[in-house]
């Protein structure tokens, strides 16, 4: 019987750990840290044996193969040894995929990818298909796989996660776009980071399709050099495509195999130049998947959007509250700022990431009136934007800063969080700091 050890027991790996037994593995779940009851409880049901608050060399250096949660960096010491010993460390989306026959729609990039995931699993559920939504996002994809396989998958994929992948080959890949992104974990090589982006085309076919921002410096460098067997479907907000989809006088033009979709953006249910983005990667990948064009002309209309992502919470004394907690880097920040028509306050910070936050100064100079650093270390952001803001404040739990946001913000006001940076430091997660932000602004 082969060995299946699963290091992380969260979403990703007590849904390995699941399918790995169900496919005959003799399978053991470490932990480093603390696991979660939900998860413990789904482990001891399963009757998968596990430990918590170490890894034991003995028990994970005999495996045959080693499924590692995105999370742990490759540098962590035992991840260090089982690469030493030769024994394969992959993630959970290679794994779930040697044990499923379905069509995947893979997406990634280092911001608009979990919209774009929403929307493409929104569209293809409307038309009839049998999808699941996974990856990244929602319920663990092995965990899918062994329970209740999906004939399509909309799948958001991390660089981490491309990291661990051998066979895994989607049918359809979207590139939404690439900043930087995590550099902490690539050595700080943009270049590094870029490369893993581009692991998802790696094991494509020419049966197969890359759909990609043709706006993107950095994706048509990395093409320039490099080739993909994947048939190359670009999309632009600058430029018209003869094949592909661009944004014409407020128009979207959708061109692929002679046929052509036409969408009116003013009927589009989220606004913005990034979301007509997400809007034509989704539309391609679904016009390839034969979903008629009235469906996919519906599904624009009636979609919800992310939370976190730009999320409208309330208007309290003529003053919106928006929760963007999502933008976890500069880039997502950037697009948020952008799409500020308001005098802004602007709630920003976390565990930097190696940001560089001049890009933002023309938007802050002409939207944002104040800054409330949400952090513990926010000195980079004071430095950036004292000579031009004369409001900084910190502060350093979600009440606090929203608190401080009402004192600032006037009718007609709209105040922002979008951190631009991690979220550890003071909260479990990206939605555990949506979700405070969101609770304060109702206490308000």
């Amino acid at each position: 019987m082969k060995k299946l050890v699963v290091l992380g027991a969260g979403e990703s790996g007590v849904g390995t750990a699941i399918l790995g037994k169900k496919q005959g593995y003799s399978v053991f779940v470490s932990d480093k840290g603390a696991i979660n009851e939900k998860y413990k409880n789904v482990l001891l049901h399963h009757q998968i044996p596990f430990e918590e608050n170490q890894h034991t060399a003995s028990e994970l250096l005999n495996a045959d193969v080693v499924m590692k949660s995105p999370g742990i960096p490759d540098k962590t010491e035992i991840v260090q040894k089982l690469i030493k010993k030769g024994i394969k460390v992959i993630s959970e989306i290679e794994f779930a995929s040697w044990y499923s026959n379905s069509v995947y729609v893979g997406i990634t990039g280092s911001n608009g990818k979990t919209t774009t995931t929403l929307l493409v699993h929104h569209i293809l559920k409307k038309g009839g298909l049998n999808v699941g939504l996974a990856g990244n996002i929602g319920k663990s994809f092995a965990q899918q796989v062994a329970e209740q396989n999906h004939d399509v998958y909309a799948l958001e994929i991390s660089s981490f996660q491309l990291d661990g992948i051998e066979k895994f080959a989607p049918h359809i890949a979207i590139l939404t776009n690439i900043s930087p992104d995590h550099l902490d974990r690539y050595d700080y090589q943009f270049e590094k980071y870029i490369d893993s982006k581009f692991r998802i085309t790696m094991n494509q076919t020419e049966k197969d399709f890359l759909i990609y921002d043709a706006d993107d410096v950095e994706i048509n460098k990395w093409l320039q050099k490099n080739k993909t067997k994947a048939q190359l479907l670009p999309f632009s907000i600058e430029k018209e495509l003869s094949r592909g989809a661009y944004l014409k006088n407020d128009r979207i033009y959708i061109n692929i195999n002679k046929e052509e979709l036409i969408m009116d953006t003013s009927k589009i249910a989220i606004q913005g130049k990034h979301n007509m983005k997400n809007v034509m990667a989704s539309a391609m990948a679904s016009s390839l998947l034969k979903i008629r064009k009235s469906t996919i002309r519906e599904s624009m209309e009636d979609f919800e959007g992310a939370e976190h992502r730009l999320e409208n919470v309330l208007k309290v004394n003529g003053v919106q509250y928006i929760n963007d907690s999502k933008a976890t880097n500069v880039n997502a920040t950037f697009y948020a700022l952008e799409s500020m028509k308001t005098p802004t306050v602007w709630i920003v910070g976390g565990v930097d990431k190696g940001n560089d936050y001049h890009e933002l100064m023309p938007f802050v100079r002409e939207k944002v009136k104040a800054i409330i650093c949400l952090g513990v270390d926010n000195q980079k952001i004071i430095d950036t934007f004292s000579n031009v803001i004369d409001i900084i404040i910190e502060t350093n739990n979600a009440k606090q800063a929203v608190d401080a946001a009402y004192k600032f913000a006037v009718k007609g006001d709209t105040v922002l969080l979008s951190p631009a940076c991690a979220s550890f430091d003071l909260f479990e997660n990206y939605e555990d700091r949506g979700r405070q932000f969101k609770q304060a602004v109702r206490e308000l």
